[in-house]
């Protein structure tokens, strides 16, 4: 058996009287934090890889927006203060004499993400990056290039992941009803339909209800009866993903807050919370599934943005979810798992310090029949770890 694990009994996750689901979609000020943080940390990753054949330390998983001020309006609109994104986190910027352009290169990656994907957001004028990357720890960068020398990654931090599967058919909805609002074809379809959109689904036993908010673009509305039509397009487009699932949606809200009669509506002028009155942190948001999940076990930790190398914090929760997601595909028997991992700072990446399953095994049998084929699962994955980096690198893997 491998150090470090244990294995528990899960009772069934689709017994719980409740459950809640969330989601932070795209342009939601918080999960631009960490998409910005994670596609820098991926900027550097190749940097680093082009120049010198590895990776070197960074963190980059402290990112602070502030919202700006906007007046939005029919029509049109302005942005009269800029959004600010203050990007913390520490990085090697120089290396065998090599002056490092770490501020340069997570700027423009910034820039770039911002422009590709807020598509009514004008990143050069309206947001104001900020870099204030300064270099790691002495300690901690000479655990890396020990790690490096060494030829195996040492954890930089004591620090928990934890992963579940297999999704609740509540949990697949919510992420299939953000998907369905924000494709192309449906915001090409609603110009109106910004790309900040949250999605609550909420279970209670089996009757299940939805709120979302969708933030409406101003430019592309005539007037509030428009407004309340695109609304209502969005409330059609969400209960159609919803039933596309097999999940039977009893009440489905958009943008609850509003009163039309008072002018008080959900419209912006470039589509997101961030350009007024909203702020958003890097691990404020959903977690490394996409979600964000109060019914089920969660790591506090900012995935996004952390080294893919020997940070525990981003490794560790990913491979949590793989393990469980594995565990549930190939062990006959068990309808739902759980993964818990623990690390212990210096110790190596793939030896963690606790190492904890718990099985969901219907029908009364219990879990301690199916050690060994999750202990077989765990140990292959955890042999896998360095594929995994390089999944990171190369977008195979989302961390929000």
């Amino acid at each position: 058996m491998l150090q470090g694990l244990l294995v528990d009994a899960l009772p069934d996750p689709a017994a719980a009287a409740f459950e809640l689901v969330e989601r932070k979609g795209l342009g939601h000020p918080d999960t631009i934090c960490d998409a910005l943080a994670e596609e820098a940390s991926r900027a550097l990753c190749r940097w680093y890889l082009d120049r010198f054949g590895f990776i070197l330390h960074h963190n980059l998983d402290k990112i602070l927006l502030v919202g700006g001020e906007a007046r939005p309006a029919f029509g049109g609109g302005a942005i009269d203060a800029p959004i600010e994104i203050m990007i913390a986190g520490r990085a090697t910027r120089q290396y065998r004499g090599v002056d490092i352009p770490v501020a340069d290169i997570v700027v423009e990656t910034c820039q770039r993400w911002l422009g590709r994907h807020l598509r009514w957001l004008d990143a050069s004028r309206d947001v104001r990056i900020r870099p204030l990357i300064r270099a790691g720890s002495t300690e901690l960068v000479a655990l890396f290039e020990r790690a490096r020398r060494a030829g195996g990654a040492l954890a930089n931090d004591t620090s928990i992941g934890v992963g579940f599967a297999p999704l609740s058919p509540l949990e697949r909805t919510v992420l299939v009803v953000d998907a369905a609002l924000s494709a192309p074809a449906a915001t090409a379809a609603n110009p109106a339909f910004g790309e900040d959109i949250k999605v609550l689904g909420m279970r209670r036993g089996s009757d299940i209800e939805m709120s979302i908010a969708i933030a409406m673009v101003g430019r592309n509305l005539r007037d509030m009866t428009d407004y309340v039509s695109a609304r209502q397009r969005a409330a059609k487009l969400a209960r159609a993903a919803a039933t596309s699932t097999g999940v039977d949606v009893s009440s489905l809200v958009v943008n609850a807050a509003d009163d039309p009669g008072r002018n008080e509506i959900y419209l912006t002028v470039a589509g997101t919370s961030a350009e007024s009155g909203d702020d958003g942190e890097t691990g404020r948001g959903n977690r490394v599934n996409g979600l964000i999940t109060p019914s089920r076990p969660m790591a506090m930790e900012a995935a996004a943005g952390k080294n893919p190398v020997s940070h525990v914090g981003k490794l560790y929760n990913v491979l949590a979810r793989e393990i469980a997601e594995t565990v549930v595909r190939e062990v006959a028997g068990i309808s739902a798992a759980e993964c818990h991992l623990a690390s212990r700072i210096g110790s190596p990446v793939k030896a963690p310090a606790l190492i904890g399953l718990r099985l969901c095994v219907p029908g009364g049998a219990g879990a301690a029949k199916h050690v060994d084929a999750v202990t077989e699962i765990v140990a292959t994955k955890l042999d896998e770890l360095d594929v995994l980096t390089r999944r990171f690198v190369d977008e195979d893997i989302g961390v929000y």
